[in-house]
């Protein structure tokens, strides 16, 4: 993603209200947005042991991702080969060996081989191997399983970790975090009732954070001019000096993650990994959102609030810091919620206008229509 700085005057347009509502353009961005690029699916530490397995939609699959009896992590359209039944059912869970379908009994190894099905050996000429699962993209970064539907998916360099790098002007910036290293604190699913573009033009700008998020502007004096960390490459928001920490009250966090540089102290860092995931890094921990569109007015996301190992080990209070940042978090899907009704009106039929602190958000407007076209 690149961003800059605000230099241009005026009023920019937005997308038509249509963009927000009409199903034929949401199944055009399930198909040629979330299903053609990287989506950040689930966290690693989710599947410790061999067996362990997750299903996440993405676009109009549903996708297993699994940990095999190597180790690795493996993804596949969750879709028994002999009828179409849905191979896994449960959102997640542990196998002991194997994936067996609960309709025809049609069992597959955790590398998707097919492995056993009944009566198949009378079969003459049937070879098992033309029938394993169909397998799925899958990177591992930042701690998390990334997976892509493509035949051919886009390089991960340049998609993923090149707009993380474009945002934060810095190679490096985002593995001094050590994400992979950290821990889950905290995950909470929402069930925002509005398009998954609003969620992401409200999450690129702060011209709203002065008027609904005073915990946020308290810890973050700056934002209460209504420009947002990823206005500029490279900004971070500096901490209030009244504020010992990134927490609901300005209370002390749990100190600065090793490895950090000096400047990444006290300054909170964000960016957007299109089409799903809000990065948000500070000094003692990191959070990261994951959005699921599953419908044009109905949107699943989930974030994690992931610590240093010794801090959750400790047992110590999160409280604080994750309250924070859900709060925030729900003050920005009400707003969109209040949002998306208006989308049908006639009001809002050409769309609405971007004043200069949110004209970076055309960027992500041109970014979505190009691949729509």
């Amino acid at each position: 993603m690149t961003t800059m700085p605000i230099t241009q005057a005026g009023l920019l347009p937005t997308l038509p209200g249509s963009a927000y509502t009409d199903p034929a353009t949401f199944r055009r961005e399930q198909e040629r947005i979330f299903e053609t690029r990287w989506i950040c699916a689930v966290r690693a530490g989710d599947l410790l042991t061999p067996g362990s397995f997750r299903t996440v939609t993405v676009g109009r699959e549903n996708v297993l991702i699994t940990r095999a009896r190597d180790g690795a992590l493996r993804a596949f359209l969750n879709v028994c080969r002999h009828r179409g039944a849905r191979l896994c059912t449960e959102e997640s869970g542990q196998v002991r060996r194997n994936l067996r379908c609960p309709y025809h009994a049609w069992t597959y190894g955790l590398d998707g081989r097919l492995v056993a099905a009944p009566n198949l050996r009378d079969v003459p000429g049937v070879d098992r191997a033309d029938y394993g699962l169909i397998g799925v993209a899958l990177r591992e970064w930042l701690g998390y399983a990334w997976v892509c539907l493509a035949d051919t998916p886009p390089s991960f360099e340049e998609t993923v970790i090149g707009s993380v790098t474009a945002r934060l002007g810095d190679a490096d910036a985002v593995e001094r975090y050590r994400p992979a290293d950290l821990v889950l604190g905290r995950r909470i699913d929402y069930e925002v009732r509005a398009n998954w573009k609003l969620i992401v033009e409200n999450f690129m700008e702060c011209y709203h954070c002065a008027s609904i998020h005073p915990e946020l502007v308290q810890v973050l004096p700056e934002f209460a001019g209504g420009y947002a960390a990823q206005s500029y490459v490279g900004h971070g928001a500096e901490f209030s000096g009244d504020a010992e920490g990134f927490t609901v009250d300005g209370q002390a966090g749990f100190g600065r993650l090793p490895g950090l540089a000096e400047e990444q102290d006290r300054r909170y860092f964000a960016t957007t990994v299109r089409p799903q995931v809000f990065l948000n890094l500070v000094p003692d921990h990191v959070i990261l959102h994951r959005m699921f569109p599953l419908a044009p007015d109905l949107t699943r996301v989930e974030c994690d609030w992931l610590y240093a190992a010794d801090v959750i080990d400790s047992g110590a209070d999160i409280s604080a810091s994750v309250e924070l940042f859900h709060r925030v978090n729900e003050q920005d899907f009400a707003a969109c919620e209040r949002t998306q009704p208006a989308m049908h009106s006639r009001a809002y039929g050409t769309g609405g206008v971007l004043v200069p602190t949110e004209h970076h958000i055309t960027e992500f407007h041109h970014w979505v229509t190009s691949l729509l076209h």
